[in-house]
């Protein structure tokens, strides 16, 4: 064989053999996408079910009311294709104005809601309320327990003089269980809305050991109610403790009388629906 031939013959047979080995690169293509493909899924099958619906939930909000013009249009628009992947549970709802009457913890502020929700709300406030008079009238407490529909809820004013602390004191009197182990029961009715325990005291100073000022008298106070609520059963989740000292006084702080009114703990049901024409 010529040295030409025999030279031929080697490079067509290395040839052969590149060409024979080149499926392995296609081979490995295939498995390395195939390995991407099980990890997308894998990492797309494990879902934080509560992180999810809580961003469902987000979504829900933005684009259903009042924060972006046409949000309504969108939700009608895109419930053709995703419909039956919304909880039915999910109400629409939108944030309030900042600037409400009434003062409001910004933890529980109201929210807008449909119509019938805050129509219920009311309803079961205004129940509530009557609840609450029929009691004090029927323990002769009607001139130290009110109970007023506010646009931040259902307020229950308390007195403090004689019917829940001693003068100058956070100590609960017995006297005054009852009508707060009453008023932990209708709390109760729908274990959902916030309650804020809020303190109030006149602009007499006090200084003594445990309390240096009207600031720490009206904190204890309420965190006192609050620890009574918590022990008759009333979620603690829902509750808040908070002090105003002289700070919000509903009368007169120049006369016996007034000073008398100003010295009160209120307790709240924080309302979930608000509507701008009302309750």
């Amino acid at each position: 064989m010529s040295r030409q031939a025999r030279r031929n013959r080697r490079g067509h047979g290395h040839g052969g053999e590149e060409s024979e080995e080149r499926w392995l690169l296609t081979y490995a293509d295939m498995i390395t996408l195939l390995m991407a493909l099980f990890m997308v899924l894998f990492s797309i099958s494990s879902v934080n079910v509560s992180k999810f619906k809580t961003l469902q939930h987000t979504l829900k909000e933005a684009f259903s009311g009042q924060i972006l013009p046409g949000g309504k249009a969108l939700e009608q628009t895109g419930a053709t294709e995703s419909a039956s992947h919304v909880p039915n549970s999910v109400a629409a709802s939108t944030v309030m104005p900042f600037a409400m009457q009434g003062r409001t913890n910004l933890r529980s502020s109201p929210v807008t809601s449909t119509n019938a929700a805050a129509v219920q709300e009311q309803a079961s406030f205004e129940q509530l309320k009557r609840e609450i008079e029929e009691y004090a009238r029927s323990h002769g407490l009607s001139e130290d327990v009110k109970a007023a529909i506010e646009p931040r809820g259902l307020v229950i004013r308390l007195l403090t003089d004689k019917l829940l602390f001693p003068s100058g004191q956070a100590t609960l009197t017995e006297s005054s269980y009852p009508l707060l182990a009453r008023i932990s029961s209708l709390l109760n009715v729908d274990r959902e809305h916030p309650i804020a325990v809020e303190g109030n005291t006149d602009n007499v100073p006090i200084h003594t050991a445990s309390f240096p000022s009207n600031w720490e008298l009206s904190t204890a106070r309420a965190s006192t109610v609050v620890r009574f609520f918590i022990a008759h059963g009333v979620s603690a989740h829902r509750l808040s403790a908070i002090g105003y000292a002289e700070q919000d006084p509903i009368s007169s702080n120049s006369t016996a009388e007034g000073r008398a009114r100003n010295r009160r703990v209120e307790v709240v049901l924080q309302r979930l629906h608000y509507t701008p024409n009302g309750g």
